[in-house]
């Protein structure tokens, strides 16, 4: 949640300066820069000079008027009540009139009340209050503050809850002072308000450590016989440990109990707690019976600590065997244990240790660090592990056999993960899941004939090959682009009567369509249809997908609309989107609108993608008013706008040249919580751009910059633009550099950007090297760029070299236009035109 202390982004005060000054929107900068803002003190206080805006603008006006210390409290208080509904304003005018300092008053303790009203704000009153205890000197007393926040509470209307009473023991906690929070304590159990659980803890964490168990345990006594507090896990934890350190197992264990009793779900320390203390008052066989219905969690582990207090008792019992034989589970249990905390570390000397001194590991042992290593990609233990299995006589699961597998195919040995397979398919013990995994990635390696060799060998063995084994292959087919091989396999496995199911069609629709394959795509479609597989509708949507991608969006709500009369499948909100999305790229806006619509009245609920897409494209076709109309729709249903649909009204916005209400939008943006990404920066960016406003454009890129985001090849390219229409050469060239040194490559548009705004400077050096600089990157000129050069020749007199551009020009397939006959027939090479980012 962002610091109700902290000013927006673009400040209230600065919009208020923006509609005094005269100056036309786009002469000025809209975003003001660093000094401009005013940042938060260490106390929260803003700078006096920027007074929040009000409601009651009349007592803001009265207020400024008059230096800070001069403010009058009672001014300041019905200030305060007149903004109780909205604590980020009351904080906001509570810090510009009572600045730098905290004042002891009634405003302060209201502006607590204020805040302690709206869970946002729950944090920035917990804040203030640690503030506050922690400045006074000598250090305020609990009866006092508590004593002010009730007659506070009481005064203005507010309802005494335990919230900022314990937020003051919390202050008082963090500061050391335990005393006090004990006294604190004491003050809430006398008013009848439960202090924060945590919060108790933390007071009775404090005493437990300066040795004042019996005060803790008192304390804790007094709030649960009052029932006020019943303590957590936490709590359970603290008293336990305590109870053990004082060597009395029996009230830890009356504690654990009560912990029981009150529904806690034990973790690991609780029952580890719970098995010292059993193991203290010799009590083997409760001890026994937690750490069985330990282990059955699998979700917890048991420590070296739980294990070490059953292993020592039973010793003291003279039950040796039975120690021993716990010693040796614990250190198998331990590596899992170790391996569960992501410690392989720890795991491995655990390992070793088992190694020189036993017992030897076992299966288990070596599948969990199999399993834990693979996660963690370190193929050399996974190869040591599996060679000490066949050293031991070990025969590794199936499980162990395909991690292994597929580490060393996913790292730098892929033949030892072949050789793997291979030793152990000619074994007879290979299953069909690992050789189906085997098939997709022969497939996705480009291995045909040795895909094609598995299947046989899988025939001939008896293990399928099964449907998964050929949508595995049509699937790694298909991504590589081999649709005719995935056809060929689809239809061998009709052959073979192995009956298709929904992943296969999907599979196989999917790649026709991206391979614009649409004769076989409709082969794939009749085929499912005559089949009697019940299809469902993520098939159905992968058709219309494909259908949409192709341009044949009228086709897909055909069939939509075909689908839903004959109710063959649920259709969904995807299927709509997707069409609505295929109409707009196809610039077919009123059939979007016509799909939307029918949408609705089918009874299908818009998502915000839908919504977003809806936007993006009327913002796209300059129909604003509609756009707007759909955001307001999407507010009425309670629907929030993401980054894209806000990315979508301010680049409609923006490209009709209204920036200020894209710069709204932007500030409304951050209000809600969300960070705009690069797409919004580079709307707004090219909007101050084309009004000349390059001042707003750069504080732009700087904010990107301090926010974290990294400017691309379209923001500098924009910014390049601007500056070098206003002929600053200089700064278009620094941000030209500085693209290059990110590694980001120049394309047409940029090169085209550049030599424009050189051509209209006489700069004809700087146009031929970027002229050269274009096709030492590969980047083909386009003829502008070859005009440019050669207009600029033609004006140094070099003619020969003016012709054979020309020439050049044509042998790479260009067509002069007009503008180059003009050059070299005419002679003409005044101003160039005029060429921009959005024209290209």
């Amino acid at each position: 949640m962002r610091s109700l202390l902290a000013f927006r982004k673009i400040p209230p005060p600065f919009l208020l300066r923006w509609l005094i000054h005269s100056k036309p929107f786009c002469s000025q900068s809209r975003f003001p820069k660093e000094s401009d803002n005013p940042s938060p003190q260490a106390n929260g206080s803003a700078s006096d000079e920027n007074p929040p805006t009000s409601s009651s603008v009349v007592l803001v006006a009265n207020l400024s008027t008059t230096k800070p210390e001069q403010k009058d409290e009672s001014r300041v208080i019905g200030a305060l009540l007149d903004r109780r509904n909205d604590p980020e304003s009351a904080l906001r005018f509570y810090n510009w009139a009572r600045p730098g300092s905290f004042e002891v008053g009634n405003s302060f303790w209201l502006l607590i009340h204020i805040l302690v009203s709206s869970p946002e704000s729950h944090g920035r009153a917990r804040d203030l209050l640690q503030r506050y205890v922690s400045s006074s000197s000598p250090m305020t007393m609990p009866k006092v503050l508590v004593t002010n926040l009730v007659e506070s509470a009481k005064s203005f209307g507010f309802e005494v809850k335990a919230l900022p009473f314990s937020y003051l023991l919390n202050a008082y906690t963090r500061e050391r002072r335990t005393d006090y929070a004990v006294d604190c304590i004491n003050l809430m159990i006398e008013l009848g308000l439960p202090p924060y659980v945590r919060y108790v803890n933390n007071t009775l964490s404090a005493l437990v450590r300066m040795n004042s168990i019996n005060e803790a345990k008192e304390l804790y006594g007094k709030m649960v016989a009052t029932g006020l507090v019943a303590g957590d896990k936490a709590t359970a934890h603290l008293l336990m440990r305590a109870s053990l350190r004082e060597e009395k197992p029996e009230e830890a264990l009356e504690v654990f109990s009560e912990a029981i009793e009150r529904g806690e779900e034990p973790d690991g320390l609780l029952y580890s707690l719970a098995i010292q203390a059993y193991c203290k008052t010799v009590n083997l066989g409760m001890a026994f019976g937690l750490l069985r219905e330990m282990k059955e969690k699998k979700k917890l582990c048991v420590s070296q600590e739980t294990y070490t207090s059953v292993i020592v008792a039973l010793v003291k019992q003279d039950k040796v065997e039975e120690a021993v034989r716990l010693k040796d589970e614990m250190q198998r249990s331990l590596v899992k244990g170790h391996c569960k905390n992501g410690d392989l570390g720890s795991a491995l000397e655990m390992f070793r240790k088992m190694e020189k001194e036993g017992p030897s590991p076992n299966r288990v042992t070596f599948s969990v660090l199999i399993e834990w290593f693979s996660k963690n990609g370190d193929m050399e233990r996974v190869l040591e592990f599996y060679k000490k299995m066949e050293a031991l006589g070990i025969t590794p699961s199936a499980f162990q056999v395909h991690s292994i597998i597929q580490v060393c195919l996913k790292g730098q040995r892929p033949e030892h993960g072949l050789k793997l397979f291979d030793d152990y398919f000619e074994t007879g013990t290979a299953n069909i899941f690992i050789c189906n995994s085997m098939l997709s990635w022969l497939c996705k390696q480009g291995k045909i004939d040795e895909t094609k060799d598995l299947l046989r060998k899988m025939e001939s063995r008896g293990l399928g090959p099964n449907v998964v084994s050929y949508n595995n292959v049509m699937l790694a087919l298909c991504r590589t682009k081999r649709l005719d091989l995935a056809l060929t396999v689809f239809s061998e496995m009709l052959e073979k009567d192995i009956k298709p199911n929904d992943h296969t069609y999907s599979t196989l629709i999917d790649g026709c369509f991206k391979n614009h394959d649409f004769h076989n795509a409709w082969e794939v479609i009749a085929q499912m249809n005559s089949s009697d597989i019940e299809v469902n509708e993520v098939v159905y949507h992968t058709v219309i997908n494909g259908l949409c991608k192709a341009g044949q969006s009228s086709k897909a709500r055909d069939m939509l609309e075909d689908l839903m009369r004959e109710k063959r499948v649920c259709i969904g909100c995807m299927s709509y989107n997707t069409i609505i999305d295929g109409f707009i790229k196809e610039s077919r806006m009123d059939s979007a609108v016509a799909a939307y619509r029918e949408m609705c009245g089918s009874g299908i609920s818009p998502n915000v993608v839908t919504y977003t897409c809806m936007m993006d494209g009327l913002c796209k076709n300059s129909r604003m008013d509609q756009a707007l109309e759909m955001r307001k729709e999407m507010k009425n249903k309670g629907l929030k706008l993401d980054v894209p649909a806000y990315g979508a009204l301010i680049d409609g916005f923006c490209k009709k040249g209204d920036v200020k209400s894209a710069s709204a939008l932007f500030s409304e943006l951050f209000k809600e919580g969300l960070n705009p990404n690069e797409a919004v920066y580079n709307s707004l960016i090219s909007g101050f751009r084309n009004l000349g406003n390059m001042e707003a454009a750069l504080d732009l890129y700087k904010k990107m910059l301090k926010d974290g985001l990294r400017c691309d090849l379209r923001t500098y390219t924009t910014l390049v633009d601007g500056l070098l229409k206003e002929g600053n050469l200089i700064m278009a060239f620094g941000l030209y550099t500085e693209m290059q040194g990110l590694g980001i490559v120049a394309d047409e548009i940029m090169c085209s950007v550049i030599v424009n705004g050189l051509s209209k400077m006489g700069q004809f050096v700087e146009v031929v090297k970027m002229f050269e600089e274009m096709k030492k990157n590969d980047v083909t000129p386009n003829v502008f760029i070859y005009n440019a050069v050669i207009a600029g020749h033609f004006k140094e007199g070099n003619l020969d070299e003016a012709f054979r551009l020309h020439d050049e020009m044509l042998d790479k397939g260009l067509v002069p236009d007009g503008v180059t006959f003009d050059i070299l027939v005419r002679g003409k090479y005044g101003e160039s035109q005029c060429i921009g980012v959005e024209s290209v």
